[in-house]
């Protein structure tokens, strides 16, 4: 089962947050081997989506998990409410969902 978290992203700002993967058990996760995904949709239906920079912690048994945006991609959000997820997906093909929630975006007043 996904966490939910909800969060906040700065219009024309970098965005990373980290998360600790566990199992069942609290024990964390070896991520050898995995790859991930995720994305940010206006609405669960939306046709267009931004992607997340997905990077694992090293060593990768650390279970470590980030998920960025940089600026340039930021800065082209529109400020408002969005839905995101993002997967971590195994050797096997086995996808497993991490974190799903809100993602709101908040408007930039500083421009060059």
């Amino acid at each position: 089962m996904a966490a939910k978290a909800n969060i906040i992203i700065d219009q024309g700002a970098d965005f990373s947050t980290t998360i600790t993967v566990t199992d069942s058990s609290g024990a964390v996760v070896d991520l050898t081997g995995y790859t991930g995904r995720g994305q940010i949709r206006k609405h669960y239906t939306s046709s267009t989506a931004t992607d997340f920079t997905i990077t694992f912690g090293t060593p990768r048994s650390t279970g470590l998990v980030t998920l960025d945006l940089s600026n340039a991609v930021t800065s082209n959000m529109e400020a408002g409410r969005y839905v995101y997820d993002a997967e971590i997906i195994t050797s096997a093909n086995v996808v497993s969902r991490l974190v799903e929630g809100i993602a709101t975006v908040t408007p930039e007043v500083t421009r060059s």
